[in-house]
């Protein structure tokens, strides 16, 4: 089966095969089949499977490496499963994901996901969607979804078990809007959040959002100034 064609359940199950994750890995970064050094290029490499890793036989001070060297995943140490399949449902999710879905899917802390949440959308980033936002940012917060008390029964019952926002019927949206200038086109990040609380809608800001940018919200009396971290 395709991972393409795989549910999340599946797909979790799939990729916890080391063996799969291997092959899939390697399909991917050497489709002819010829493993290479990401470091020199010399295919003069042998498999040491005791120890999931490369060694490379031209003369350099790094002979190792492994599936992640080279990567986005290369100083993580989290396991390529996880990665594997972090990726394969940022990318096939139309909607967005959250930092709290990949979190719940995959067994890892939110602070994790979250961190995975970036990184690969850092590695699949384009001119538009892609990139620090910079100069003058925008941000702000809305609560979306229908009236809890208009749902099915079965509905509102599902969405007072898992709502996440402090009305307990909607999910807070976070967005973060980078105004144009100098011809540029306006770019947007907009994430769902599990609440409106300072750590929160920091986290977020700062992940998004370069360092010496100058922050504009509804809430606040000042602008913000990116540095080591937000200042009220």
């Amino acid at each position: 089966m395709e991972p393409a064609q795989l549910t999340l359940r599946e797909a979790v199950t799939f990729f916890s095969d080391y063996q799969i994750c291997h092959n899939f890995m390697v399909q991917l970064r050497w489709p002819d089949g010829r493993v290479t050094c990401p470091r020199c290029g010399s295919d003069r490499v042998v498999y040491l499977a005791n120890q999931r890793k490369w060694k490379c036989y031209a003369k350099h001070e790094k002979p190792f490496f492994t599936l992640k060297t080279g990567t986005v995943f290369e100083d993580s140490p989290i396991s390529m499963d996880k990665w594997i399949v972090a990726t394969w449902q940022i990318v096939n999710c139309r909607n967005g994901i959250s930092s709290w879905e990949l979190h719940r899917a995959l067994g890892v802390t939110q602070k994790t996901a979250w961190f995975m949440l970036h990184r690969v959308r850092l590695a699949v980033q384009d001119d538009l969607t892609g990139g620090m936002l910079n100069g003058e940012i925008e941000v702000d917060e809305s609560n979306i979804g229908g009236k809890i008390r208009n749902m099915h029964k079965q509905r509102r019952l599902k969405v007072q078990r898992e709502a996440n926002s402090q009305k307990g019927d909607k999910a807070i949206v976070l967005g973060i809007i980078e105004r144009a200038s100098d011809g540029k086109k306006k770019r947007v990040r907009a994430t769902v959040v599990p609440d409106r609380k300072k750590d929160t809608v920091q986290r977020e800001v700062s992940g998004v959002v370069d360092k010496g940018a100058t922050i504009y919200s509804d809430e606040l009396a000042e602008r913000w100034k990116m540095e080591d971290r937000f200042v009220h």
